[in-house]
């Protein structure tokens, strides 16, 4: 379950750096108030963490075998 959560944050902060490396626009700070604003700064710590989060998934021996199957 938290491997999900984590990927789908991490997805989701994905698109959102896509949105500012295309369009110079940026979701998270517009939907919360600026890039500076709590609320923004949290978001992207929590994408941060799920990224973290991830690289042990490429570690896992349970991930391989799950794929294989």
């Amino acid at each position: 379950m938290w491997d999900k959560l984590a990927l789908i944050l991490l997805i989701i902060g994905g698109l959102n750096w896509g949105l500012i490396g295309i369009f110079q626009f940026d979701l998270v700070s517009w939907i919360f108030g600026g890039a500076d604003s709590l609320l923004s700064r949290s978001i992207y710590i929590i994408v941060a963490i799920c990224a973290v989060w991830c690289i042990s998934l490429l570690f896992r021996r349970e991930a391989v075998r799950e794929t294989n199957r």
